[in-house]
């Protein structure tokens, strides 16, 4: 299975193209901006978008999900439900707190927690992992080497805001230590911000994914 990851954006998003090879189906999580971007990538590959995953409501998750539902009208747009209602509000997605509009056509699929569904021939495994917004998700992949994707969850290094609405410092610590860090080490982790890393770097290194982070003590880093 091919990851290729777009950073896009004034805010860096990681946009992640999942596909078994060109001229296949494929998976879009979180196309945030830049939309010609990553359409030209998906024509270069010439692939046939199937499902358009979103991690979270976000405005710079969410922004380009339109542009790409409009090349692949068949595209389905999948989002937590607690979060499905941000898709179309620039207010709740907090894009016009930032000075912009950010709008998506409506979900096709509200997702849940604790499930399974199939996009491009892969299985995807979800959980859900509120705390940075209700509905956020974290996506994994019945592949190997083991990845998750975890949005605005769990970065290198650190965790997503709390300071927001929606967000819930102890939800997300309880998050992490309950549905992100029980996965093995050698998970290679996928953040919607920044580099990639591993269960195990984070497990030895970030300080609100150890022993503190389970009991809900710790400082929000931005």
């Amino acid at each position: 299975m091919i990851i290729e990851t777009i950073v896009v954006g004034p805010f860096e998003v990681n946009t992640y193209v999942i596909y078994p090879g060109p001229g296949c189906d494929a998976v879009i999580i979180d196309p945030g901006d830049d939309p010609q971007e990553i359409l030209t990538l998906v024509a270069g590959r010439r692939l046939n978008i199937t499902h358009i995953v979103n991690t979270h409501g976000h405005g710079d998750h969410i922004g380009a999900n339109g542009y790409v539902k409009a090349a692949f009208p068949h595209a389905k747009i999948c989002i937590h439900h607690r979060d499905a209602h941000m898709l179309t509000d620039p207010r709740a997605n907090l894009s016009l707190a930032f000075g912009y509009s950010a709008v998506s056509p409506p979900a096709d699929v509200l997702l849940e927690g604790n499930t399974e569904f199939t996009a491009a021939g892969v299985r995807f495994r979800l959980e859900h992992v509120p705390g940075h917004t209700p509905g956020s998700l974290c996506l994994m992949p019945e592949i190997s080497p083991a990845v998750a994707f975890t949005g605005d969850t769990l970065f290198a290094g650190t965790i997503g805001r709390t300071d927001m609405p929606g967000g819930n410092m102890g939800l997300l610590l309880s998050s992490i230590a309950e549905r992100i860090m029980s996965l093995p080490d050698d998970t290679i982790v996928h953040p919607g911000h920044g580099l990639s890393t591993t269960i195990g770097i984070e497990r030895a290194n970030n300080p609100f994914a150890g022993g503190a982070a389970a009991q809900g003590r710790g400082a929000e880093v931005p």
